[in-house]
C-alpha cells in the first residue's frame, strides 16, 4: 500500500469518525461474504456504515479523535471493522445485537457514545433500548390518551343525561 493512499485511508476513517454520533469496533473473522453484505445493507438502511480498516491506520486517525483513541485503542487487535452510527446510535446496537445472535462468529468488541466507552454489556443493554421511532410513538400515545378519555367521559355524561351517543360511525342526518 503507497503512502498516499495509507493517508487517503486515514483522512476517511478521520471525517467518518467526526460526523459520527456513535461508533462501534467488531471482529468480522470467519463471517462469509453474504453475510457481510447483508449486515452492510442493515446499517445502511438506518443510516450507518461499517468500514473493514488496517489497524495501524485506526490508530493513527484515531490521533485526531482523543475520545475515540481512548476506548479504541486497546481493542485493535486482529481483523477489525468500524461501524460509524451518524443518526441514531441504539438503532445501531440493536441492529449489531440482532445480526451477531443469528452470526455467532461476529463479535462487538467496543463502542463509544457521546464520548463514554461502552463495553459488551452497555451495548447489550442499550440495544434493549426501543428505539428513537417507538419512543415517539409511546409518547405520542400518552399525549392522545386524557384527551381520549375526557372525550369519553364527557360522551358518557351526555348519555347519561338523555342526549344520543357519538359515535364515528353515524352518518350526519339531514
Amino acid at each position: 500500500m503507497l503512502r498516499a493512499e495509507k493517508d487517503t485511508d486515514i483522512k476517511l476513517i478521520s471525517e467518518k469518525l467526526a460526523k459520527a454520533k456513535g461508533a462501534f469496533v467488531v471482529d468480522f473473522k470467519g463471517i462469509k461474504v453474504e453475510q457481510v453484505t447483508t449486515l452492510r445493507k442493515k446499517l445502511h438502511a438506518i443510516e450507518s456504515e461499517m468500514k473493514v480498516v488496517r489497524n495501524t491506520l485506526a490508530k493513527r486517525a484515531f490521533k485526531d479523535h482523543p475520545a475515540f483513541g481512548s476506548a479504541f485503542e486497546s481493542t485493535m487487535t486482529g481483523t477489525n471493522a468500524i461501524v460509524f452510527a451518524f443518526n441514531e446510535v441504539v438503532g445501531v446496537a440493536k441492529t449489531l445485537s440482532d445480526f451477531a445472535k443469528d452470526v455467532e462468529a461476529l463479535k462487538i468488541k467496543t463502542g463509544i457514545m457521546d464520548g463514554e466507552a461502552l463495553d459488551s454489556k452497555k451495548i447489550t443493554f442499550l440495544a434493549t433500548l426501543p428505539g428513537k421511532d417507538q419512543l415517539r410513538s409511546q409518547f405520542l400515545c400518552l399525549l392522545k390518551e386524557p384527551s381520549a378519555r375526557i372525550a369519553r367521559v364527557m360522551n358518557e355524561y351526555a348519555t347519561k343525561n338523555g342526549a344520543p351517543a357519538t359515535t364515528a360511525d353515524a352518518a350526519p342526518q339531514a
